[in-house]
């Protein structure tokens, strides 16, 4: 179960972040390429270690990569089906 005060700190940051930025929507932007960057590879390097510790998850990582491979087709298939259907309609092209 989810601790509800988990959730309300999430919440609450970001609309910290929110107001933040509105207040400072009009100063001089700072890049924050790098340093989004760099939190993308921590938490990319902590979910990877937190699979590779998993030994349970580990060994079900190839039932959940075939799982992940056929929804992968089908997200695609029906994609480009959804396109073409929608063209015609809208008669695009």
């Amino acid at each position: 179960m989810l601790d509800p005060m988990y959730l309300v700190r999430l919440v609450v940051a970001l609309f910290a972040g929110l107001v933040l930025g509105y207040l400072l929507r009009n100063r001089k932007r700072v890049n924050f390429n790098r340093v989004t960057f760099g939190i993308i590879m921590v938490l990319i390097f902590s979910l990877g270690f937190s699979i590779g510790s998993n030994n349970a998850l580990l060994n079900s990582l190839p039932n959940i990569g075939l799982y992940a491979v056929v929804i992968l087709v089908f997200v695609m298939m029906f994609s480009v089906l959804f396109v073409k259907v929608v063209k015609k309609l809208v008669k695009i092209e």
